[in-house]
């Protein structure tokens, strides 16, 4: 089959590989990414991870400003493609370039649909509480994540699990998957299963999203910090100062304060804040515009006051 790629960020190029590991499945015959973006300190101009492989590998490389565009859409016609396969490219695409393959465009997602449709299904379902999650190839259509679903695959979600260890998880995951459903579309065995069900969003991930409620319960807070950590992190405010959390954990006793009060803040004790519930101790802190570093270690230069709430 002549497929065309169609993906961004890290999270798409094992799948991007698997498939160009299947020469006797599939051919990519050109990848279609975002345009270059500025990176870094120094806000050059660099490819997203799609294309660097890409172009590393010698495939044909096309960047659209707009998906919807008619320059576009003529060139995606000219490749002639039996099938896209879409995975976090960042544009929605019209109906118009949905019907350009002969088998439509099929989707890996990051969630078992009909949950978590939209941007950050994986930080949203850690950050809700889920003890399970998965990959979804879905048969795109023109709502959003909305499409007949193809196979799916379902993943746990553990008391530890970070998102960026669930991140590597099901990039891995949708990789395999993916595959497995471009043979059985090859073999013409291929089942479109409508979904059903209640349905939920997982918006994008911003500057509100990231604030960290302390009225909320010590194992809500807990899975709110797991799921914003390695990027962008839950955030909180002390005296003005925007402090990043990558960890928690719960001690397991009643809160002995208002939530978000400083209960203890030194090397012996570590950071212990309460939340609406228990007291909970913060093992990993940021400061503004410091790294991220152990609490008792972060304790030995910053002096934060007992008795002083966080808020958001």
């Amino acid at each position: 089959m002549r497929v065309v790629f169609m993906g961004t960020p890290d999270f798409a190029v094992p799948t991007l590989t698997a498939i160009a590991a299947r020469p006797d499945l599939a051919e990519v015959v050109a990848v279609i990414t975002q345009p270059d973006r500025p990176r870094g300190r120094g806000k050059k101009l660099s490819p997203s991870p799609v294309k660097a492989w890409a172009a590393a590998h010698d495939i044909p490389v096309l960047q659209p400003v707009r998906a919807r565009d008619a320059s576009f859409v003529t060139a995606f016609r000219d490749l002639k493609p039996d099938v896209a396969v879409v995975v976090a490219f960042g544009q929605i695409l019209s109906q118009e370039v949905l019907d350009v393959p002969v088998h439509g465009c099929i989707n890996v997602h990051a969630s078992l649909l009909p949950k978590y449709r939209g941007a950050a299904p994986i930080q949203h379902a850690i950050m809700a509480g889920e003890s399970v999650t998965g990959i979804t190839t879905m048969q795109m259509d023109a709502g959003l994540d909305t499409g007949d679903m193809l196979l799916w695959r379902e993943v746990s979600i553990h008391a530890d699990t970070t998102y960026g260890t669930l991140h590597d998880t099901l990039m891995e995951t949708g990789a395999s998957l993916l595959v497995e459903t471009l043979e059985q579309l090859a073999a013409g065995t291929l089942v479109r299963t409508p979904q059903t069900g209640a349905s939920c969003y997982a918006a994008r991930i911003t500057r509100e999203t990231v604030a960290m409620d302390w009225s909320k319960k010590a194992q809500e807070l807990d899975a709110f910090v797991r799921g914003l950590n390695p990027t962008p992190y839950a955030q909180t405010s002390l005296d003005g100062a925007v402090y990043k959390i990558g960890a928690m954990r719960c001690l397991e006793c009643a809160a002995s304060a208002p939530a978000g009060t400083i209960i203890a803040a030194d090397r012996k004790a570590g950071l212990i804040v309460a939340a609406e519930d228990e007291d909970v101790e913060i093992t990993e802190i940021q400061a503004p515009g410091k790294k991220m570093m152990e609490a008792r270690a972060f304790l030995n230069g910053y002096t934060l006051p007992v008795g002083g709430r966080f808020s958001s």
